[in-house]
């Protein structure tokens, strides 16, 4: 007479066809995602041998600090994308609030308020710009790539409608502090850019909502069904990409020291190529993609830019180039 008792420990328990074959799947992806993290560490290490050997003016110190300089805006830029693409969305309007903070906080610094206090006005005005992309993305389940699209027409017709003429700040702080600051051999706005990267990494692995935002892009239903509020943390991740896109404003316009109301256009798809050569899926969920992933992206491409500037290509073949990386580096990761 047979029974149906459990197996013994010693007997094994095979796991079913589908469930091993999903186990193996995931398993090849992860393997397969180290080697093409690898394969961009070797591209990042060749380039700067070939960088080395074809320039000597880019390892000097001053070149240096340019690069840092000018990579503060993208840096910024980009950590806010990333929580963004980590949603399974996208923010293109990034740009468009970059340049409504920059004209802002010149106009509001040159009109004689306290820097700090309009520096604070635009940040808000990016959260709120951010909320906006949120609510209809997370409320009324539209697509983000047409209603950050949408937005960023509409504020950059704000920037018009608040200013048509370039803004140049009148405060003497902006500019000698936070523009062409240095703190020993490192520029003040490097180092606000760099102390961003260590908070958002904490955010993303350790706060609950962080963890939240990535699990979103994962598997949106099952995160909903766990109790967890969806629509918040949608409208969180667009906030914070609000923010940062206002902070990077107020920087540019301190290097620059001027606001053009053009200013920003394009600057999505730098975002966009340094999140996905840091590895994230632009699907989203936690399957690819870090911050300091996408810290190597933003330094990377900041090379490159400056690089080709050195040899004075003119910009629309580096925008050429950058859209070519972002290709090549989404059918790499394509798989995983």
């Amino acid at each position: 007479m047979t029974s149906d008792s459990a197996p013994t420990p010693s007997t094994p328990v095979k796991a079913p066809g589908g469930l091993r074959a999903l186990l193996l799947g995931k398993a090849g992806g992860r393997h397969r995602r180290r080697w093409v993290d690898y394969a961009f560490i070797a591209a990042f290490l060749l380039l700067l041998v070939i960088t080395a050997t074809v320039s000597d003016v880019f390892f000097t110190q001053r070149n240096l600090s340019n690069v840092g300089r000018q990579a503060v805006t993208n840096g910024l830029l980009s950590l806010g994308m990333l929580v963004v693409v980590l949603t399974g969305g996208i923010d293109l309007s990034v740009g468009s609030v970059v340049a409504l903070a920059a004209v802002m906080v010149s106009g509001m610094s040159k009109g004689g308020m306290p820097l700090l206090l309009a520096i604070l006005i635009c940040l808000v005005v990016g959260v709120v710009a951010g909320a906006v992309n949120g609510i209809f993305i997370a409320r009324f389940k539209l697509q983000p790539f047409i209603v950050t699209l949408a937005t960023m027409g509409a504020i950059r017709g704000l920037v018009f409608v608040y200013s048509d003429i370039p803004i140049t700040p009148t405060d003497p702080a902006f500019r000698a502090v936070l523009g062409a600051g240095f703190v020993g051999p490192f520029p003040v706005s490097a180092l606000i850019m760099l102390a961003c990267y260590p908070i958002v990494w904490f955010f993303i692995n350790r706060a609950k909502s962080g963890r939240a935002i990535v699990a979103i892009g994962g598997n949106e239903e099952a995160v909903r069904l766990a109790g967890i509020n969806v629509s918040w943390h949608i409208l969180l991740a667009y906030m914070i990409s609000g923010m940062f896109s206002a902070l990077a404003g107020v920087m540019l316009a301190s290097r620059l020291g001027i606001a053009q109301p053009s200013v920003g256009a394009g600057f999505e798809l730098d975002a966009i190529a340094a999140v996905v050569i840091g590895g994230a899926a632009l699907g989203g969920g936690g399957g690819g993609g870090s911050v300091f992933g996408t810290l190597a992206g933003v330094m990377a491409l900041g090379m490159i830019d400056n690089l080709l500037n050195l040899f004075n290509v003119q910009s629309y073949y580096q925008q050429i180039f950058k859209g070519v990386i972002i290709l090549v580096a989404v059918l790499w990761r394509r798989k995983q």
